[in-house]
């Protein structure tokens, strides 16, 4: 046990770290980018960035604001934020994986201390009934990181998907909204001490949306054995904007559950417009701007 694992505060997070999703909203099929479409992502998760300083301007707290950016696209916006002090989670994974790979492999260590952020962070697919040999090798690599991170003084939020094996779906005929109510939030919970047995110590735990109260108390029962300041932030999965306010007011009671990571809920649409031409670079920074304080207001019941 680390003593001082955990985090104490809300932490409410704008997510642009996604790279192969912005180069399909842009329609680049080749894997090797243009460095003018390259620009062009970039130029994108400026305009996301701009919008979550002005979110913050509105009334989300600086001190529990943060936002998840990748390296690659997000150098310049990086080391704004850090320089401002904000909250910067960096993410290491390579984008598009079905198995966590360190976007840097063994550098990994070097491209954090570029920066020194507040947090680093991992996205993991895991599912209990998975691969053994899948598994190890990522539980493997997992506690190489969570160890440098603890090691290293950076807090350690880790995102696990668990996406429903094919017995799986098929013992719910095939019904993925059954799976994410009736089995999803019991796979969580087993996926996350069997995380935690291997000495996978994150602080936060970024998981998938639920909808019922219970299937969060499942979930945080879990975690908090890592220890009790450990806390939880639920995901927006690209769903709908009524969805995510459905999984954040029946996780926003639970203890353990700081805040949220809600991304393309918040920006795709409005970037979507932009991209087509219906709205302007102004409006699409409002728009997502007030994305973001909505659910900052839901999570907070000002809404």
């Amino acid at each position: 046990m680390f003593n001082t694992l955990g985090y104490k505060k809300n932490l409410f997070i704008l997510p642009f770290d996604h790279r192969s999703s912005f180069a399909k909203l842009f329609g680049f099929t080749n894997p090797e980018l243009s460095s003018d479409e390259k620009n062009i992502i970039t130029s994108a998760k400026e305009t996301i960035f701009m919008a979550f300083e002005k979110a913050l301007l509105k009334g989300v707290p600086k001190e529990l604001g943060a936002i998840l950016i990748d390296e690659e696209y997000g150098d310049k916006i990086i080391r704004d934020a850090i320089g401002k002090k904000y909250n910067v989670i960096l993410t290491t994974e390579k984008s598009g994986q079905k198995e966590f790979t360190f976007e840097y492999g063994d550098e990994f260590g070097k491209h954090i201390e570029k920066y020194k952020p507040t947090f680093v962070k991992a996205l993991v697919h895991y599912n209990p009934n998975d691969d053994p040999l899948s598994k190890m090798r990522q539980q493997q690599k997992l506690e190489v990181l969570s160890n440098y991170c603890h090691q290293n003084s950076y807090k350690f939020l880790f995102e696990i998907l668990v996406p429903p094996t094919e017995s799986q779906l098929r013992n719910v005929s095939g019904n993925i909204q059954r799976y994410d109510t009736e089995v999803r939030p019991n796979l969580t919970a087993k996926a996350i001490e069997e995380l935690q047995n291997v000495n996978v110590k994150p602080d936060i735990w970024k998981i998938e949306g639920m909808e019922e109260e219970d299937s969060y108390k499942i979930v945080s029962l879990q975690v908090q054995k890592g220890g009790d300041n450990v806390g939880i932030v639920i995901l927006g999965r690209a769903e709908n904007q009524d969805k995510v306010e459905q999984w954040i007011k029946a996780g926003n009671k639970i203890k353990g559950v700081v805040g949220f990571a809600v991304g393309r809920t918040v920006f795709w649409e409005p970037l979507t417009q932009y991209k087509n031409g219906t709205i302007d670079r102004d409006t699409t920074i409002e728009q997502i701007s007030n994305n973001f304080l909505h659910f900052y207001n839901i999570f907070t019941n000002k809404e």
